[in-house]
């Protein structure tokens, strides 16, 4: 089992090893630079040989970068697609210098024009990206909830990016919160004892749900799904909203997590949390750690 959360890489990215280590962790998350501007130094091969050392020291096995917020490569603002792509390939390079598990990004947003409208010109720069970026790197498209025009809240998408790029470099990442969110029920549906049972998690109203794990079968994306992210959700079934909240203590609720963590693949993925902390400012602990552990 592989579980860690984001951490911080402030003073340098190999710091975030031992931050990983004090909270529990095997896997890590990290930023490779900051995450609030697009500036990018590279960084000293001494400084990439600390993490390699820390990796096997410390027993952090799986690195997951994850790709600044301010990306979007669906944008009609060229200056903005250029900078997202710039970024991308920065964390592509440093995904190749960890031997990494992937590149997290959030492709963007269609600001209303829908995914048909921009579909082609993310194909077009994702091709792009990947052809100037190392062949031991991974592109991880994340799954959205929906707000705001966001890309990805529909599996379907993926699939279809996935396709249309033919790439094996190009993978995905499924966050927990964001396809609860986006109104897919968690359970594992398919080889659970809740099989057989209502949903834990209600429809909404206006319509079935969708369950994430059939959809996933459904889709064939178990092979190029490479990432969990394990969050729960302050915001309730289906709302389209984005907010993260500590294990145990959202909508998601203990038995749709268990449900969830018995099939079988989700198992062997790195699995990171990216909640608020039990005190609602530090980020992801040992606590929040442990209550993903007890689950499984």
């Amino acid at each position: 089992m592989f579980i860690g959360g984001h951490v911080s890489a402030a003073g340098g990215i190999s710091l975030a090893y031992g931050r990983a280590k004090e909270i529990g962790g095997n896997a890590v998350q990290i930023f490779s630079a900051s995450p609030r501007v697009w500036t990018r130094k590279d960084i000293a091969q001494s400084e990439i040989d600390r993490c390699l050392q820390f990796q096997k020291e410390l027993g952090i096995t799986k690195t997951v970068i994850h790709a600044i917020y301010l990306v979007n490569l669906a944008s009609d603002n060229k200056e903005l697609v250029e900078k997202s792509r710039n970024c991308i390939e920065f964390d592509l390079r440093v995904d190749a210098a960890l031997h990494g598990s992937g590149v997290v990004v959030h492709v963007g947003s269609h600001q209303g024009k829908g995914f048909e409208a921009v579909f082609d010109q993310l194909v077009h720069e994702i091709k792009i990206i990947l052809s100037n970026t190392p062949e031991n790197s991974t592109f991880l498209i994340e799954n959205s909830a929906g707000q705001n025009g966001k890309i990805a809240s529909d599996l379907s998408e993926i699939r279809r990016l996935i396709d249309a790029v033919g790439s094996p470099r190009l993978g995905w990442c499924l966050d927990t919160c964001h396809a609860f969110c986006a109104g897919y029920e968690l359970e594992n549906s398919l080889n659970s004892p809740l099989s057989h049972q209502p949903p834990l998690t209600p429809p909404s109203e206006g319509g079935e749900s969708k369950n994430v794990i059939e959809e996933i079968d459904r889709l064939q994306l178990w092979d190029t799904l490479k990432v969990v992210h394990v969050n729960d959700s302050r915001d309730s079934f289906d709302s389209g909203r984005d907010r993260h909240e500590n294990i145990g203590e959202g909508s998601i609720g203990d038995d749709v997590f268990r449900s969830f963590f018995s099939h079988e693949k989700i198992r062997t993925l790195p699995l990171i949390i990216e909640v608020p902390g039990i005190d609602h400012k530090s980020g992801p602990d040992k606590e929040n750690i442990e209550r993903v552990k007890r689950l499984m």
